[in-house]
């Protein structure tokens, strides 16, 4: 089913830096809403012929600089350990949201986050110390992340978690979502973004519904279509969020 998702945000222009499993379908929720889409990966703008291709006249391919240089908001959703390949003088004053979680196997160990002296976003933000940095679309598996998005006021409608020290910059970013099919719940400065990073209570599972869950569909299972999550089921995982040294 295809919804008019929207919303109060003036059409804009998205840029990503990584246009993976989360990059890709962040495409094609920010096209479907009307907004225009700059595209980059490492792998150079050839590689997204295909991708754009799919998303039409809305989107274009690009290096990451170039699409840091082009979004009016923009989303860095890559592995967390290049994170420092990430351009930084074209994000300057600019709103970023990401998508990062740490994976110790893939990311390699990172002292800061194993001795939680830091958060996944934290780091991003002081690599663009000049840019205002929102931690968002982290904690929901990409399937779903594309199937539950609804217009504003339905029944169905799912609620994201965003982190961020910069108030406009989460006004930006909570409308942004709110065009592609979202409503939003403050979990506070980026400081709090720890709480739904992964391995939380608000990492993932929520949206899998019964009979689902992040573990099994690791293991091959079907992820199903994904279960609405309304703002007080959300709020109830986050204080239930317990730091890695506690668990």
């Amino acid at each position: 089913m295809r919804f008019d998702l929207k919303g109060p945000l003036p059409m804009s222009t998205i840029g990503l830096i990584g246009s993976g499993l989360i990059g890709g379908t962040v495409a094609r929720l920010a096209t479907t809403a009307g907004h225009d889409v700059v595209l980059s990966n490492r792998r150079g703008p050839d590689s997204l012929s295909d991708l754009v291709a799919e998303l039409g006249p809305h989107a274009r391919a690009a290096t990451p600089a170039q699409a840091a240089a082009a979004g009016d908001i923009v989303v860095v959703t890559i592995p967390l350990h290049a994170y420092r390949t990430v351009p930084v003088e074209p994000l300057n004053g600019k709103v970023v949201i990401d998508t990062n979680n740490y994976y110790p196997e893939r990311d390699g160990r990172i002292t800061e986050l194993d001795d939680e002296a830091t958060t996944t976003s934290e780091l991003l933000q002081a690599h663009l110390p000049e840019s205002r940095v929102v931690k968002a679309l982290n904690n929901i598996f990409y399937i779903h992340l594309g199937n539950l998005a609804r217009p504003s006021g339905h029944p169905d409608r799912s609620t994201l978690a965003i982190a961020g020290d910069d108030a406009h910059a989460k006004q930006s970013s909570t409308a942004f979502l709110d065009s592609i099919g979202y409503d939003t719940l403050d979990a506070g400065p980026l400081a709090e973004g720890w709480r739904f990073q992964r391995d939380t209570t608000a990492y993932s599972n929520p949206y899998f519904g019964d009979g689902h869950s992040l573990e099994a569909t690791a293991q091959g299972a079907d992820p199903g279509p994904g279960h609405p999550v309304t703002a007080e089921t959300l709020r109830t995982a986050l204080a239930a969020a317990k730091r890695y040294r506690d668990m």
